[in-house]
């Protein structure tokens, strides 16, 4: 974004991304408080999104080491909050609406803390440089997400 300050555009990509990430989580949490749509069908479409979003920032960012960190954070942050929410330090019935199946916020410490991680992961380490990455995360928001779905014979 701003060419001669890599810093400056990475920090603004960061704010971009994170607010489009915690608007996206503040969509379906208040979705998931009016009952809007079915808990199971609210939290497959938390899974679906909200990781494909965060790859539709991608190109905001540096190509470079410093730009995979900064992408990292956001994702990262979740990590965070999955943890705070999870360990009941923290009351946030949107979010454990949201994202937990029988509305425990102990729930959070696995599958939702599972896939922050992965998304982390999968960013710092592969970002932009292998197609590794990029698979891994659609896996894991469309293939996750859609797996209550798909029956096995």
């Amino acid at each position: 974004m701003w060419p001669e300050n890599p810093v400056v555009s990475d920090v603004f990509a960061s704010a971009v991304s994170g607010a489009v990430a915690l608007s996206l989580l503040r969509f379906w949490q208040v979705t998931a408080k009016h009952g809007v749509f079915d808990s199971k069908l609210n939290r497959k479409l938390v899974h679906i999104s909200i990781g494909l979003v965060f790859m539709l920032c991608w190109p905001l960012f540096s190509s470079g080491h410093r730009g995979a960190v900064f992408a990292g954070l956001i994702p990262g942050i979740n990590i965070i909050h999955m943890l705070i929410l999870g360990l009941g330090l923290y009351k946030d019935e949107g979010t454990i609406k949201s994202m937990t199946r029988f509305g425990d916020y102990r729930e959070l410490l696995k599958g939702p803390l599972y896939y922050a991680s992965t998304i982390t992961f999968a960013c710092v380490y592969y970002w932009r440089t292998s197609p590794i990455g990029i698979a891994a995360i659609c896996n894991l928001c469309a293939g996750d997400g859609k797996a209550i779905y798909v029956v096995f014979v």
